[in-house]
């Protein structure tokens, strides 16, 4: 039996769902990130200190507080970052707007996470599991348009195939779009009618390819 990497079977089961399977992967470790922050971290002054600092997570991390179930690690975190923001609108004659310190961790752990899985895409082609991820990723809708962006940031070569796979799916999903537009026009229903369900929906596809969706 072959050992594969932690990342290989992760990135395996991404490419399984739809979408950007960067995104899902960020998805699903940025949830379990929180929900290991608020059973382990709460009691951990450093953590305690950089959440501070940070002046908790940012708005779209800060939303996703309210699916979670531990009630006292939210308020005891939430109770910091009020009494800072607190102190600083008390000093507001002195017209210095308050701004974190730092980075809100969740943000920190996506860079990170991004950074692994787009490093070991690259590193993959040329391993003995190599021709098993570029069959189970090519089968997917690949990378959004910021993940793709962020692959092409790393200094180091990036196969073809990957290149050209991403080059093929934005070219077609700009035809499906402008047709789609064309096909809206008055007088052309029945054209549009005979599109598939997935190219009447291309406009939603488009959306969340260019915002990803982690």
């Amino acid at each position: 039996m072959v050992d594969k990497h932690i990342n290989f079977i992760e990135l395996e089961k991404a490419c399984a769902k739809p979408g950007c399977p960067l995104c899902t992967i960020i998805r699903e470790r940025a949830e379990r990130y929180i929900d290991g922050m608020l059973f382990e971290h709460v009691s951990d002054r450093v953590f305690r200190k950089e959440f501070r600092e940070a002046g908790g997570f940012c708005f779209f991390h800060s939303q996703k507080l309210d699916s979670f179930r531990d009630g006292l690690a939210v308020a005891i975190l939430s109770r910091d970052i009020l009494e800072d923001r607190i102190a600083a609108l008390n000093k507001r004659q002195l017209r210095k707007p308050w701004k974190p310190k730092g980075t809100c961790p969740v943000c920190v752990e996506r860079k990170r996470i991004e950074k692994e899985y787009l490093t070991f895409l690259i590193q993959a082609d040329g391993g003995e599991n190599g021709n098993a991820v570029r069959e189970f990723f090519t089968a997917t809708e690949g990378f959004c348009v910021p993940h793709y962006a962020k692959l092409l940031e790393i200094p180091k070569f990036i196969p073809k195939w990957i290149v050209t796979f991403h080059e093929n799916k934005f070219e077609e999903l700009m035809r499906r779009t402008s047709q789609f537009i064309e096909l809206s026009a008055y007088g052309r229903g029945a054209e549009f009618a005979r599109l598939s369900e997935k190219d009447k929906l291309v406009w939603k596809e488009i959306a969340r390819n260019l915002r990803g969706g982690d």
